[in-house]
């Protein structure tokens, strides 16, 4: 039981990834093909639904996956890159992490699905944790690149590798929602710069990081707030 008692949220979520699919299965889903109702249903983030009335979805498809492949890709990823980010800040603070990444991620996905049905394309239906995982490496990754002292060693070339190979498998495999990926990265970047200064300025970097996170999610909700009523003023409901 070391995970439960050192990392009890990386954990946490990965058990929370894992029940889901189940919910989803004994309620009859086809949890390697979902349609797009059952998405919809368990809390896929999705343009119409996510920046109208249901802004929670953007939190909420980080804990819904497409697949038992991509459920099992990602629930890997949690197990390595949550429990060093859970050791480093803690509990409560690598939670944060993740959910910002993925609020992010979901944000600039909605903006530019919002720029291409501007142009008549139609906005596609996206779920799965990639983008708060990739958060948490960048947030890694920061800290190795300026040597900030870390209980955990950190390899600046391995957690750049595996940054640069996820992302550049979002521009080259179709069906990737890209966008989720890089406004998750860069979260993560400016969580984990905050995160390296204050450390390396021997800073309480723990209260820099948690106020910095609360600064984020106010500027994520004014930044939903303002799209959501440039989509109404467009489409004539404002």
């Amino acid at each position: 039981m070391t995970l439960w008692r050192l990392t009890p949220a990386t954990l946490g979520l990965i058990v929370c990834f894992v029940l889901l699919a189940v919910i989803q299965w004994l309620m009859g889903v086809n949890i390697d093909n979902p349609s797009t109702a059952d998405l919809l249903a368990f809390g896929a983030n999705f343009l119409p639904r996510s920046m109208f009335d249901e802004p929670w979805r953007l939190v909420s498809a980080g804990f819904l996956h497409i697949g038992i492949l991509h459920l099992l890709f990602n629930g890997f990823a949690m197990y390595y890159f949550g429990q060093v980010v859970e050791v480093i800040v803690g509990s409560v603070q690598s939670l944060l992490v993740f959910v910002l990444a993925v609020a992010g991620g979901n944000l600039l996905s909605n903006y530019l699905a919002w720029q291409a049905v501007l142009v008549d394309n139609m906005p596609a239906v996206s779920a799965g944790a990639s983008g708060g995982i990739i958060g948490m490496g960048a947030f890694l990754l920061v800290l190795a690149v300026f040597r900030s002292p870390t209980p955990v060693p950190l390899n600046t070339k391995g957690l750049a590798i595996v940054m640069a190979v996820n992302l550049t498998m979002g521009f080259a495999i179709d069906g990737i929602d890209n966008a989720g990926h890089i406004g998750g990265f860069l979260v993560g970047l400016l969580l984990g710069g905050v995160h390296a200064y204050t450390l390396n300025k021997q800073q309480a970097a723990g209260r820099w990081l948690m106020g910095v996170s609360l600064v984020v999610a106010a500027g994520f909700g004014l930044l939903w707030y303002v799209l959501h009523w440039q989509i109404l003023a467009v489409i004539g409901m404002a």
